[in-house]
């Protein structure tokens, strides 16, 4: 009770801001969670990033709506001839925001917040390396660096990087939110203060909204940054409404108290689609939930006990009651939505009598095992709880006896990452339309102790070639190898790839221009609301 008072509360302060100002327009967004900070850099979860991406921009950004790669904080780029050298002229007079803390800007955005921003995440000596754990998981996994060579400040407005090898993916990957741009002006100002921590706490950015405050679990505000390079945005107050649980979202939708939601559940769609006051929005989504065996936990090491969970698991009947049609069975690590998908891969089918066989021929007979559930919705993956039930159920009748693990979100992801679990569900919305941004999760460098490989497999044949699609420039070239790939990792079976889910987002008739993202984001600006 005190918990929903005090975000009663929160929201009417929000509330009251908005009408203080002349036509001033407030928007609502019931967010399924709480963000672990706001600094990108340090988080890999979509609802911390969602927390963050009002405040901050990156060099490159994504067109609102789509994976294409557009002017961000820098106006222009250019590729050297080899590959191997970008050059980004930065867009002048970027103001930033001021801090809630304080702190006031006595210059534009240059060269140093970016040189700053990145050195963050790479010099070990850099003063805020180790701020927030230090953990810079998408930088390491995106391999940045050994792929960076060289960082430079050409003059205010450019800035040059210098790559120790051609690298496909490059450009899209710095439009990720790891990649957002930090003021080094602020940055200076808490360090001489002693309190460095603040500056993933309290963040500031040039992005379209300025931050205002967070209630943890309850509320976060934010209000429209004035100064902004792109243009005011259409709505003043921005309010993300934290309530995890997607029964009390669909409430306050139909209340009117939150005018756009994440991650309805399936056994809503239908009345929210016959809804007068919702548009029920929906796309294919660019997305995998998955189960990771870890290979580094006998007998998960085998490939025909991998191959025998594969077959064990019912993944029609998943489909049928925790996506409830919301999507398709996949048979690929990639969804059918992203170039170089390999429909000729033959998928394993539904057969606990072979399972079982395998299993025995493998030398396996009644196991003990985890298997590990998020605690939260996911695009990926509505129910994991349900899911998992479903396949501790499965695997009983093949002879593995399994523990239903979890933990709370920013807990699980770090126990998970550290390989803790012998089998585990996570799931991946692709970050650029790239099929590196999803092949890199088989990857060795994602399968280090903290990294996203949840499997731990590391193969050699694998990351062959990964890497060498890295390095191409044609995209039938690379085509061909992620082809491969695909074929490959299914034999290996490191993973089972359960779906690719439909995302739907229910949003107020009175909100316009609101766009899905095929990133899986929630975007604000440019959105409009009616009185």
């Amino acid at each position: 009770m005190k918990r929903m008072t005090m975000l009663a509360s929160a929201l009417l302060v929000g509330t009251m801001l908005a009408a203080g100002g002349a036509q001033a327009k407030s928007l609502v967004y019931c967010s399924e969670g709480s963000p672990e900070n706001f600094t990108p850099a340090v988080n890999t979860t979509g609802t911390s990033f969602d927390a963050a991406r009002p405040v901050y921009n990156q060099l490159v950004e994504f067109e609102r709506g789509t994976t294409n790669v557009v002017p961000g904080l820098a106006e222009s780029y250019e590729v050297s001839p080899d590959g191997l050298t970008v050059t980004f002229k930065l867009r002048k007079g970027v103001k930033f925001h001021s801090g809630v803390n304080g702190f006031t800007p006595t210059r534009d955005f240059n060269a140093d917040d970016v040189i700053w921003s990145f050195e963050r995440q790479w010099k070990a000596d850099h003063p805020y390396h180790k701020v927030s754990g230090g953990a810079y998981d998408y930088f390491n996994d995106m391999d940045m660096p050994n792929l960076l060579k060289g960082l430079e400040k050409v003059d205010d407005l450019t800035v040059k990087m210098t790559l120790s090898e051609p690298n496909a993916p490059f450009i899209a990957n710095l439009g990720m939110d790891f990649a957002s741009i930090g003021s080094a002006e602020y940055a200076k100002f808490l360090q001489d203060k002693g309190a460095l921590e603040q500056f993933d706490q309290f963040p500031v950015g040039t992005g379209p909204f300025q931050f205002v405050d967070y209630q943890k679990d309850a509320v976060i505000r934010y209000k429209a940054f004035d100064a902004y390079w792109g243009g005011k945005a259409k709505i003043d107050d921005l309010v993300y409404a934290i309530t995890p649980d997607a029964t009390a979202r669909y409430a306050k939708m139909k209340a009117g108290e939150c005018h756009v939601m994440g991650y309805p559940n399936p056994a809503d769609l239908e009345a929210m689609g016959k809804d007068e006051g919702i548009t029920l929005m929906n796309q294919a989504g660019l997305n995998i939930g998955y189960l990771g065996l870890n290979v580094k936990k006998p007998p998960f090491d085998k490939k025909e006990v991998r191959q025998a969970i594969n077959m064990a698991i019912d993944r029609d009947s998943i489909l049928k009651e925790v996506y409830q049609g919301a999507g398709q069975k996949a048979k690929n690590f990639i969804p059918p939505t992203i170039w170089s998908y390999n429909d000729a891969v033959k998928d394993y089918e539904y057969n606990p009598d072979k399972a079982k066989e395998m299993l025995k021929a493998a030398g396996v007979e009644n196991l003990q095992s985890d298997l590990w559930w998020m605690p939260v919705q996911r695009p990926y993956n509505p129910n994991a709880k349900r899911m998992a039930e479903m396949m501790q159920a499965d695997l009983a009748k093949v002879g593995i006896n399994v523990e239903l693990k979890s933990y709370e979100w920013g807990e699980y992801r770090k126990r998970l990452q550290a390989g803790e679990h012998q089998m585990g569900l996570l799931g991946w919305t692709g970050d650029n339309g790239d099929p590196d941004n999803f092949f890199f999760l088989m990857g060795c460098t994602g399968a280090r102790e903290g990294g996203q490989n949840i499997s731990k497999w590391c193969d050699q044949t694998f990351e062959d070639k990964l890497q060498q699609a890295k390095k191409l420039s044609e995209k039938a070239d690379r085509t061909k190898l992620y082809e491969e790939m695909q074929v490959f990792s299914k034999e290996e079976a490191p993973v089972v790839t359960i779906a690719h889910s439909t995302v739907f987002e229910p949003v107020s008739k009175k909100v316009s221009d609101y766009k899905v993202s095929p990133l899986g984001r929630h975007e604000f600006y440019g959105v409009d609301i009616a009185e």
